[in-house]
């Protein structure tokens, strides 16, 4: 069913045009990813659908009744109540529904029996209504949330969250509420790599449509099954997730330009068949005839094909020697808390591109900030190669000089280029013209990135270590930082929860707790198979000590060939005991599962239903045979284990 439909739609600021004749159609259960370059009017596509925004021109259609959820990239809450109280108070209505439901319990309980008719017709619509909407699982889904966004205390008091932490509360509400259309803005930021996991699960799941801007390819690869890539203002469509939407682009232009090229080739010939014959008197007329076959043809544009793409390379001055970081017994905090690593051991060497992971909050960036001495290392020892030159990236760009131009902030850093030099730089990094001389903090978050790049890319460093390198980048400038990667002939050592990245750069990773760095000599994919397979074999490693124990327990009760006479005998009177009594048990379990049956057909006969005293006298004796059978059920199981 289609639930929104976009036509024509078009959106300018001032003189520029950031939208022009764009088309989009929704359907029940799609998933539709929006990409192109950082500027291209994406977001802004998505506020307007979200009616956040208005536009100029064209047309939405889509049903009054349409329930829309939107998350700005930007989005956050911030309140008194804890995180648990604030998902929680997503199911308001039925908290209100179960309310009147105990009411309405308490009235029939009273009133006369005209009455009880009118408030069990309520009742029942109610339980109905309450079943109907989730009464009966909101709290679990709100667990799951809670453990899915990796929030590992529920009563922390959303105010005193970090900035990242309430955009994951703000995701978690949102995914809550279940809107038939969940419009989502960049919802991968702030994610580690296993709660984006969980996120790729959920929303494959999902049961309304989707709408999502990401720059995580690995998250749309597993998510959406179409696209639609704004260029030039315009939309395009494509059939499938992100990586088939390169390939049908790959094809499609090979196509295009293949026909573009025919058609010169053709208007080529005919052209020169009208020079060639138009004067001569004898052929004239043909020439005349070709003429007009010119001026009838449609004739194509060139294809555009891609936009200017960011162009730049690594290079080092220095080659450093075989041995390039060595980190002994190392602990180190943030700025004067606790230790958050300790007793750390790994080294590096030469040539290796080393991805460290992990979850959120355990170290990582602390970590990077210790090895290039920022931070203080509480403890342990951090020692470099010979003529290891180190280039650090910031995920926060705090090198960066707000107040500075563009051209200043490169130009201060590296003054014995002249200005050709720098500005050519930056125009490989896409500034060009005027844009080099904008204030640093006029930049938006992905020309940042790409200004600390380029100050990177002069440092000619010989290691690089590098602090999510990919946030803010768009997934063309992505592709030409992997590139650039790829073929820098140094070392690297980086963080990223960009899953696609690592398994592109990475030679080795290292998953970092709090107390080791564990080393997979592979990429991404490697890391999740060696890890997958860990968990394998310490679920079975714990199923065989489980069953060693059962068996240690029963040999230590069981008689030994030093036991007397009468110990043996005393041991097998309280076998048979034992066996009696739980014989005895489950007769009696079964007698109780047997009555809580029959209990609960009786609750639904039409009869019993409408004598709500009834009601009430066999749900209090399910409940008591409820409890006798949990007692006896865990008498049962004590004995059982003892055989």
């Amino acid at each position: 069913m289609m639930i929104l439909q976009v036509n024509q739609l078009s959106k300018s600021f001032g003189a520029d045009k950031i939208l022009t004749n764009i088309k989009l159609e929704v359907r029940s259960r799609d998933r539709i990813a929006i990409v192109g370059r950082n500027g291209a009017g994406k977001s802004t596509l998505l506020k307007m659908i979200a009616g956040q925004m208005s536009y100029d021109e064209g047309d939405m259609i889509k049903p009054k009744d349409l329930t829309i959820g939107y998350l700005d990239q930007h989005s956050g809450l911030d309140s008194k109540l804890t995180l648990k109280e604030e998902l929680l108070s997503v199911f308001e209505f039925l908290k209100a529904i179960e309310k009147e439901m105990r009411s309405i319990e308490e009235q029939m309980a009273v009133v006369d029996s005209q009455k009880l008719e009118s408030l069990m017709k309520t009742y029942d619509r109610l339980q109905q209504e309450f079943k109907d909407k989730g009464g009966y699982q909101y709290e679990a889904e709100v667990r799951s949330i809670i453990h899915g966004l990796g929030f590992a205390d529920d009563s922390a008091r959303v105010q005193d969250l970090s900035g990242g932490q309430k955009t994951r509360l703000a995701l978690g509400k949102m995914l809550l509420t279940k809107p038939e259309l969940l419009i989502l803005d960049e919802p991968t930021n702030h994610l580690d790599i296993d709660t984006l996991t969980w996120l790729e699960q959920y929303l494959q799941n999902y049961s309304g449509a989707i709408l999502i801007v990401s720059h995580d390819r690995y998250f749309l690869d597993k998510v959406v099954t179409q696209v639609y890539e704004i260029s030039r203002t315009q939309s395009k469509k494509y059939q499938g997730n992100y990586s088939s939407y390169l390939q049908l682009k790959a094809e499609q232009l090979e196509r295009e330009m293949k026909l573009y090229e025919k058609q010169q080739d053709e208007i080529a010939k005919l052209q020169q068949f009208v020079e060639r014959n138009l004067a001569r008197a004898s052929t004239t007329k043909r020439a005349q005839s070709r003429r007009k076959q010119l001026e009838r043809m449609d004739v194509m544009e060139k294809p555009l094909g891609d936009e200017k793409s960011a162009s730049f390379h690594f290079e080092i001055s220095k080659q450093s020697g075989n041995d390039v970081l060595r980190v002994q017994d190392l602990t180190v905090s943030y700025q004067n808390q606790p230790p958050v690593l300790r007793s750390l051991n790994f080294y590096i060497t030469r040539g290796e591109s080393v991805a460290l992971v992990g979850p959120n909050g355990i170290g990582k960036s602390t970590l990077l900030k210790t090895l290039i001495q920022r931070l203080k290392p509480v403890s342990g020892t951090i020692s470099t190669g010979s003529h290891v030159s180190i280039g650090y990236y910031d995920q926060e760009q705090a090198e960066l000089t707000s107040s500075k131009r563009v051209l200043d902030e490169l130009w201060d850093d590296y003054p014995e280029l002249n200005e050709k030099d720098i500005r050519t730089c930056l125009g490989n990094f896409l500034f060009s013209g005027d844009d080099v001389l904008k204030p640093v903090h006029a930049l938006s978050g992905g020309e940042k990135a790409r200004l600390a790049l380029s100050k990177l890319m002069l440092q000619k460093a010989n290691f690089l270590i590098l602090d999510e390198p990919t946030n803010h980048l768009d997934l063309d400038s992505k592709e030409v930082l992997e590139n650039a990667l790829i073929d820098y002939p140094g070392t690297i050592l980086f963080v990223s929860h960009d899953r696609y990245f690592i398994n592109r750069i990475a030679t080795k990773v290292f998953e970092l707790s709090s107390e080791k760095a564990e080393e997979y000599l592979g990429d991404y994919d490697y890391y999740t198979e060696k890890k997958a397979q860990q968990l394998e074999l310490e679920e079975l490693e714990e199923l065989e000590k489980q069953r060693t124990d059962v068996h240690k327990q029963t040999s230590t009760e069981k008689p030994s060939s030093k036991r007397s006479y009468e110990e043996e005998k005393e041991w097998k009177r309280k076998e048979r005991q034992r066996q009696r009594r739980i014989e005895e048990i489950e007769s009696t379990i079964t007698n109780l599962e047997e009555q809580i049956e029959k209990n609960e057909q009786l609750l639904c006969d039409a009869d019993v239903f409408q004598d709500h005293k009834k009601v009430q006298e066999i749900n209090s004796e399910n409940e008591q045979l409820h409890v006798e059978l949990d007692q006896l059920l865990a008498e049962w199981e004590g004995l059982s284990t003892a055989e």
